[in-house]
């Protein structure tokens, strides 16, 4: 249960890092604004989930 708890919490974050990075680039090298604002509803949607699986994995642990 650790090992797969690990592995969720890190692929969560994960996901929420690479998305963050892909909306900032876009921003940076002047791409279209509809794309960088459905880049950011992905991290803020993708953040959510990386909270629910944190938390969770903290309760089960306890």
């Amino acid at each position: 249960m650790g090992a797969v708890a690990n592995y969720a919490v890190s692929i969560a974050l994960g996901a929420v890092a690479i998305v963050l990075v892909l909306g900032l680039y876009n921003m940076l090298r002047g791409g279209g604004g509809n794309r960088s604002q459905t880049l950011m509803r992905w991290r803020v949607g993708l953040q959510f989930i990386a909270i629910i699986v944190l938390m969770s994995v903290l309760y089960l642990r306890s």
